[in-house]
């Protein structure tokens, strides 16, 4: 990997009496070490990515522990590490990202759930809730639910995180069950500190290894018909095991206040918003002690009755605050209290948004109904001039503006390979029409915002040549499938390839090649440039020419007859490739393999290069584009080609033209592709390319100097 975690991995080494300073998931990372953990698998994704990255890259430490570390090709196949934990005393973890990868596991995990483990077995979810969030607004707590898995919430206070790490492992030995332990954004980046304890080397480790395997216990498989007894054994033993155990350990927190007969039960993720909230009502002071009492969930599945019922029992009323939908816990609460015939009164989703992200505003709307409801109204004027004031500044910043800010999709980044390939489409869909697009995740769904907006559907990692499946066969034209590597790795080739070739589809894939998994911080896979070709590439300051053929070769033993592989940057030939796909006589799978190295790799790389170059004081070129100005008309077809973002928009500077002309600014990293497009599309000619030379050679300044004169002499007066 080009990204360096050197830092990181030095405080994993941090030992007994040292403090640790940092973001919450590598708390995380250092805790599962403190644990005596024995193996760690995952896939990346925002926002664990680091958690596993960091274990990645430091690999020696964690051979010098025994610890084995495994970057899995999918969530599937890291939820299946965790069966080692299912006949042997093993402490494993596994990682990826929210509800999107813990759908891909599911499979593994429910399989996993059924038997049950003896060592400890715990995952590490991402949750991404709200307007920001990149993926689809759902729950993890449901596979809790649904599997009898133990769900962990902690408090966002980095000693409370590290602690639910190693109670995490030890309740799920209790009780038998694997342990979810969930962590939204905001807790993932918090940043703090806490004291650190020394490394546990585990017991069976790759350094310790078994002689023999356990012997055969048909019990232990999730196989008819001994699944109907693990069922039995998940309500009879493990769910009250877990209880004794939440309970005896006082894993969920109890905070006291004035106000006796109010309560506030919250998931432990977001007490932290809750007490901010709770300070601008002036219900709390800046240490966090609150007027009403919280009851604080680092465990939100299983719940303990009795502790909840003794929490709610006397009191006026009780807020249940919980982020998402539908309202799993509020719902498990008034269950609990009704068939003990509590008549607190309780509140939740009618006082607060039914979904999305629970910030400090939001759940000060919600708290401000539920306090005035039941607090005297002094209680409530510090919430109400706090919202007003809120209010009040968002009004005085839109008067300030001349007019509403223009609207921000996110987009490709600067060069990013993949935009030259759209631009060939978009040239392509004029000769043959608008085709069905299945898109797909990772860095080319940015191909649905403008100025592209291609894309149908979007169903899944890999799953793109798999959902177009149900619409080829009602189409006069060819589907196109697009998927980038790791797509293709992670699920593609067996859910897509494999079926539109066993199913002898006419269809058209697309496969984006930059060699990384860029969408999620360009980890490397299998078919990822080796380094002697970025060595190679980095002296010369120049892209990777892949020379791996692993996709090619996946493809081929597949039995794939039509296939083309073409530079990205190329667009005149991308079209005519794309056109072709969609013309030719051949029916069956066509495959086109658009290859171009990620812009974020291949800038990390050389970046340092010339730097060091200008150092030594030798002679580096840099190319640049730009836009004649007295050329250009005004027409902006080159912008709606390629929506660079460093290819925009200024004033005219001829009087006499009124629309503002094209403009090429700081920032371009000399692709290409504005020409290209400008070439392929036969728009006006008014790009150039200009090579800026820093530290020339003495003829060069020479010469330039002798232009320079003779340009000004032939200048008009």
């Amino acid at each position: 990997m080009e990204v360096s975690f050197g830092k990181e991995i030095e405080s994993l080494r941090l030992g007994a009496g040292d403090t640790f300073h940092g973001e919450g998931i590598l708390a995380i990372t250092k805790a599962l070490l403190q644990s005596g953990v024995a193996y760690i698998g995952g896939y990346q994704g925002a926002p664990v990515s680091h958690l596993l990255d960091v274990m990645v890259q430091a690999k020696g430490y964690m051979d010098e522990l025994g610890v084995h570390v495994e970057a899995c090709s999918n969530e599937a196949s890291a939820a299946a590490m965790l069966g080692a934990s299912i006949h042997y005393p093993l402490r494993g973890a596994v990682t990826w990202k929210s509800i999107v990868g813990t759908n891909v596991a599911s499979d593994a995990l429910s399989n996993l759930s059924s038997p049950g483990v003896m060592g400890g077995a715990l995952i590490v979810v991402g949750e991404d809730y709200g307007e920001g969030a990149s993926v689809i607004q759902e729950r993890t707590h449901a596979y809790a639910l649904k599997s009898s898995m133990c769900l962990l919430d902690p408090r966002p206070d980095l000693a409370v995180m590290a602690r639910m790490v190693e109670e995490g492992f030890r309740l799920s030995e209790t009780s038998n069950m694997p342990a979810i332990l969930e962590l939204r954004i905001r807790a993932c980046h918090v940043r703090g500190s806490f004291q650190t304890k020394d490394n546990v080397k585990p017991l069976v480790s790759t350094r310790n290894l078994m002689e023999n395997p356990s012997g055969f216990d048909y019990m232990k498989l999730a196989h008819p018909p001994v699944t109907f007894r693990h069922e039995k054994l998940k309500s009879e033993q493990r769910i009250p095991a877990a209880r004794k155990y939440i309970l005896e350990q006082k894993l969920n927190e109890l905070f006291d206040g004035e106000h006796r007969d109010l309560g506030i039960i919250v998931q432990g993720g977001i007490y932290n918003a809750l007490v901010r909230s709770l300070q601008e009502l002036g219900l709390a002071d800046a240490f966090g002690e609150t007027a009403i009492p919280i009851l604080c969930l680092n465990v939100t599945y299983p719940l303990v009755p009795e502790q909840v019922a003794d929490f709610c029992v006397g009191k006026r009323a009780v807020l249940v605050v919980e982020e998402g939908q539908p309202e799993y816990i509020e719902q498990e609460i008034a269950t609990l209290l009704r068939r003990r015939d509590i008549q607190t009164r309780l509140h939740g989703k009618d006082l607060l948004p039914s979904g999305g992200e629970y910030s400090v505003e939001v759940l000060a709307n919600g708290l401000l109904h539920f306090a005035t409801s039941y607090l005297p109204s002094p209680a409530t004027e510090d919430a109400r001039r706090w919202l007003a004031g809120n209010s009040d500044r968002r009004q005085a910043a839109a008067a300030a503006l001349d007019a509403p800010l223009p609207a921000r999709p996110p987009g490709f980044c600067i060069g990013c390979p993949e935009r030259p390939v759209f631009s060939a489409l978009k040239l392509a869909q004029q000769e043959i029409g608008n085709v069905h697009i299945a898109a797909d995740i990772g860095c080319h769904a940015f191909g649905t915002f403008e100025p592209f907006s291609m894309g149908h559907s979007i169903l899944g990692y890999g799953m793109s040549l798999a959902s177009r499946a149900g619409v080829s066969p009602m189409m006069q034209k060819r589907t196109l499938a697009i998927m980038g590597d790791g797509g293709f790795w992670h699920n593609g080739l067996l859910t897509g390839v494999q079926s539109a070739l066993f199913n002898g589809d006419d269809a058209v894939l697309l496969i984006f090649k930059n060699g990384y998994t860029s969408a999620t911080g360009t980890q490397e896979f299998i078919s990822t440039p080796k380094d002697a070709a970025k060595s190679a590439a980095k002296d010369k300051g120049a892209s990777i020419v892949h020379t791996d053929q692993t996709i090619e070769s996946a493809l081929k033993g597949l039995g794939v007859q039509w296939m083309r592989t073409v530079h990205t940057y190329e667009v005149e030939q991308m079209r005519g490739t794309l056109t072709e796909a969609f013309t030719s006589d051949f029916n069956g799978l066509k495959v086109i393999i658009a290859e171009g190295e990620c812009q974020l790799e291949r800038q990390r790389r050389i970046k340092p290069w010339i730097q060091s170059l200008l150092k030594k004081g030798e002679r580096v070129v840099r190319v640049k584009y730009g836009v004649d100005e007295d050329v250009c008309n005004g027409d902006h077809a080159c912008i709606r080609l390629s929506g660079c973002p460093t290819l925009t928009l200024k004033d005219n500077p001829d009087p006499l033209k009124v629309d503002p002309v094209a403009t090429v600014i700081d920032g371009c990293v000399g692709c290409g592709l504005c020409g290209a497009n400008a070439h392929a599309a036969t728009l006006c000619p008014s790009f150039y390319r200009a090579e800026v030379v820093q530290n020339p050679k003495w003829h060069e300044r020479l010469f330039n100097a002798f232009r320079s004169t003779l340009v000004r002499a032939l200048q008009p007066a």
